[in-house]
């Protein structure tokens, strides 16, 4: 069994990876633990204020206590980053990790959520209808900005209209961290991936990490 340590940024990505997907990766042998970012190490209060020296640094620390660490941070709201891409953000994570922990470590796998967790709800808008009583209206407003976009990980012009400013709007009674993991979960984790191309991208690198890291 490879024990994967996911460094989260709240409590809605804790409670997404238990109920979401960590069931799905324990079918290849691999349970995954959400840790709030900061609280792997004593003392430490967990979550928010997410940058690339506080990342780097839980990630390094959980990887001495696991086989293999990852993260699941939004893009929108890391500290710093200044006019990087994601995947570029990404890099530099990796390459600060590597200085950290070694080369050729195939268990390191920063990853950073484009744009914000919400956009993976908008993979399918009924779902998130299931959860939080909406009117009709509501929903149609919902699925019309779904589909001004090719995939729900491209939701965000502004600061004004991320994901979750957007569902927010529209449902003033959404409460991220109780009806965020729900929805996910009512969405099912194989639609989000169809959605979600990064997101797919990363689900199976974490798949595979039994292959990649020779256990």
């Amino acid at each position: 069994m490879i024990r994967l340590a996911v460094s989260v940024e709240g409590q809605t990505e804790e409670e997404f990876v238990k109920s979401v997907l960590s069931p799905h990766l324990l079918a290849q042998k691999i349970y995954a633990v959400p840790i709030l970012l900061g609280r792997g190490r004593v003392g430490r209060v967990g979550g928010g204020n997410v940058s690339q020296e506080r990342l780097v640094s839980d990630m390094a620390h959980l990887y001495r206590s696991f086989d293999a660490v990852t993260s699941l941070v939004d893009f929108y709201g890391f500290r710093g980053k200044g006019n990087v891409s994601v995947e570029q953000l990404e890099k530099q994570l990796l390459d600060e990790l590597q200085k950290i922990v070694g080369v050729n470590k195939s268990g390191v796998i920063p990853y950073v959520q484009r744009h914000e967790f919400e956009g993976l709800l908008f993979s399918n808008v009924s779902a998130l209808l299931e959860i939080v009583d909406v009117p009709q209206e509501v929903a149609e407003k919902l699925s019309a900005i779904r589909e001004r976009f090719q995939s729900p990980e491209d939701i965000n012009d502004n600061r004004a209209t991320a994901p979750s400013r957007r569902i927010l709007d529209l449902v003033p009674n959404y409460r991220k961290r109780l009806h965020g993991p729900l929805i996910a979960e009512e969405t099912g984790l194989e639609e989000i991936r169809a959605q979600c191309p990064r997101f797919n991208a990363w689900v199976r690198i974490l798949e595979t990490l039994k292959q990649r890291i020779g256990e």
